[in-house]
């Protein structure tokens, strides 16, 4: 019986893996990096400290990994408040499943960038639990975010559904015993082998439907 469903947060709810390329290309520039075209693929998942001394000891951004990681979150707010790129259908489909069982959100965002999401789209009180893989020992591919996020809404790990999108975050959710929904996302796309470790693949949100999670159990 599926208890719980746990969201990523980028490229499930909000279709922001497009500016966090662009804050974090923007500060490689400015700074005098050496961007890579697969720099942000090799980020998606990782903790803010992973990414963050990925872009000092990698990209050779010049700045300690805390201050890059400080100004890239400040451009991406700043992006989120000009304009909030919900994914079509994210809060309708997040009110459907609040509606039968307690939601976490387990994301590689920043603990402020999932606040922020919090109080611009009003849901905070939807989620049980939030948990940002800044909190935890190791981001994503490894399991820790999401068996936080289980941990913090008191239910075993395998009685839990989660939705993601990436190669990296379908590992995780995987790894930490959860039953996966895969929305694979449109830009970076999540290979064949991750696609095959979920347990069902949906093309958008609005196939997100209770009757869906609890056939999973």
């Amino acid at each position: 019986m599926i208890e719980a469903v746990v969201f990523d947060l980028d490229g499930v709810l909000v279709d922001t893996e497009e500016l966090w390329d662009e804050a974090r290309r923007q500060v490689a520039d400015e700074r005098g990096g050496r961007w890579r075209e697969d720099a942000q693929r090799a980020m998606m998942g990782m903790s803010s400290k992973e990414w963050s001394r990925y872009m000092h000891e990698e990209i050779g951004v010049p700045e300690s990994p805390e201050q890059i990681n400080d100004e890239v979150v400040e451009r991406l707010e700043g992006l989120y408040r000009e304009r909030l790129p919900l994914i079509p259908g994210a809060l309708e489909a997040v009110r459907r499943q609040a509606a039968r069982r307690p939601l976490a959100i387990a994301s590689s965002s920043n603990r402020p960038i999932i606040d922020l999401f919090l109080e611009l789209t009003g849901t905070a009180e939807l989620f049980r639990a939030t948990v940002s893989s800044e909190e935890v020992e190791r981001g994503k591919p490894a399991p820790d975010v999401y068996v936080e996020a289980a941990r913090r809404l008191g239910v075993d790990p395998t009685r839990c559904a989660a939705v993601e999108d990436s190669d990296n975050g379908i590992r995780s959710a995987a790894a930490a015993g959860m039953k996966v929904i895969a929305i694979p996302n449109a830009v970076f796309p999540p290979s064949e082998e991750a696609l095959s470790l979920a347990a069902v693949v949906l093309t958008s949100l609005e196939e997100l439907q209770p009757e869906l999670v609890e056939s999973l159990g």
